[in-house]
């Protein structure tokens, strides 16, 4: 019952985001006195509901002036007397300046929340501050992180002074899953983000539904998708596939607490019937995928997967290579790994009709293939099996994107995306 009072609360914000709005309005709209209404709204929200208000205005503000809106127009639009206002206002609740702001994260419309869906409470930089009193450095600066390779900021980690990430999840499992595998990484030789102890000996600390763990942050550089077009494209894919394999050899051995994903079942079960009359040519290539793909499914080698090997997840520095990220790790086909790093390379740089850019990326999939490969040994089911699970990548990720207002323009350039390997099916044969 809260959640539907707070979420018409949500709902009645941002419809009205250009006019005064009072904790006072909104509390006798939801029927409770303002104490009780704060209380409600922080614990659904994570924010106190005028930090709350003031932050959908700036976010709403910022997307305005991306798309050339003058500033000091756009502040006095959303309740700003003046642009110096603004300035301080924005500045104090994201750490940057607009225009760094602008040129640092990839600005989009912002989509309406929705409290039933969304996979992360909103934490604060205040919230971080008293959280960070468990490790002692609560006077670290805190900053948001931002996706090298996309520009989106991160809705689940915060930078903490330069040499820490502060990482929070209401999905215990996955903290621990993350922790675990980092921790056996770490013990034979690879580069892996660690957690730092607390000042009691904690892996991690509970503050209400959320959990937060701080460990180093990697030294290096994320691997960029636009470097693999480069000349060296060839020797840089089968890298990528090199390191993959020796994590894959890695996780082989990793005792850690995950879910164990039937990848055929999941595409077959849920995505195409999700998918159903959205993809131009995909009949034939659905029936293809249940006849053949269905009967060597069972005999692909499985084990615990990084499931997210994103370019934006490899941390290259100049003696050593790691990786970050294991909240979605499971046990899967171990091939899942390396065709998920070159659908993700295709998808942050998919321009359609691009053909010379399209066959190369071609190159980079078999390529990371022929890297793995080095390292791993494919069977012979596992390499009939390839296209396949490339497909398998796609259209739960397609699936996953549908019908969701905040993925709506990846939604678009995925489906494209789909159709565009749906139709070269047969060149991803190795």
């Amino acid at each position: 019952m809260y959640r539907e009072i707070i979420q018409d609360s949500i709902d009645y914000i941002e419809d009205n985001l250009k006019t005064e709005l009072s904790a006072q309005e909104l509390s006798d709209r939801a029927g409770f006195s303002m104490f009780h209404y704060y209380r409600v709204f922080q614990t659904a929200v994570g924010l106190p509901v005028m930090q709350y208000i003031l932050r959908r205005r700036l976010l709403n503000a910022i997307y305005e002036i991306s798309r050339g809106e003058k500033m000091i127009d756009v502040a006095l639009l959303y309740g700003f007397e003046t642009h110096g206002g603004f300035y301080k206002a924005f500045v104090r609740e994201f750490g940057c300046t607009p225009k760094q702001y602008l040129s640092q994260c990839k600005v989009k419309k912002p989509y309406r929340i929705n409290i039933f869906k969304e996979e992360h409470i909103m934490v604060s930089h205040k919230k971080v501050t008293e959280i960070l009193k468990h490790w002692g450095m609560e006077k670290e600066t805190v900053s948001d992180i931002y996706y090298e390779g996309t520009g989106e900021r991160s809705d689940s980690s915060y930078y903490v002074g330069s040499d820490y990430v502060l990482k929070y999840s209401a999905n215990l499992g996955k903290l621990k899953s993350h922790i675990t595998i980092s921790k056996a990484l770490e013990n034979v030789g690879l580069y892996a983000a660690t957690p730092v102890l607390t000042n009691t000996g904690e892996e991690y600390v509970a503050e209400g539904e959320l959990y937060f763990c701080l460990t180093k942050r990697l030294a290096g550089q994320q691997m960029k998708p636009k470097a693999m077009y480069e000349e060296t494209s060839a020797e840089k894919a089968r890298f990528v596939g090199e390191v993959i394999g020796q994590l894959s050899l890695a996780l082989a051995n990793v005792e850690a607490l995950v879910e164990d994903v039937n990848v055929y079942e999941q595409v077959t079960g849920w995505a195409i019937p999700r998918l159903a009359g959205k993809l131009t040519g995909a009949e034939k290539v659905y029936t293809e995928y249940e006849d053949v793909f269905g009967k060597i499914y069972g005999a692909l080698p499985k084990q615990v997967i990084h499931r997210d090997p994103c370019p934006g997840n490899i941390i290259l520095s100049e003696d050593k290579w790691g990786f970050i990220d294991f909240e979605l790790s499971e046990r899967n086909v171990r091939i899942f790994d390396p065709c998920y790093a070159a659908t993700a390379i295709l998808s942050e740089s998919f321009e359609e009709g691009n053909e010379d850019k399209l066959a190369k990326w071609i190159q980079i999939y078999k390529n990371i293939v022929y890297g793995y490969d080095d390292v791993v040994k494919l069977t012979e089911e596992e390499q009939q099996a390839l296209p396949y699970v490339v497909l398998s990548n796609q259209l739960l990720a397609l699936a996953w994107f549908a019908g969701q207002e905040k993925f709506a323009e990846v939604y678009e350039t995925n489906k494209k995306m789909t159709e565009w390997l749906i139709r070269e099916f047969e060149d991803l044969r190795i």
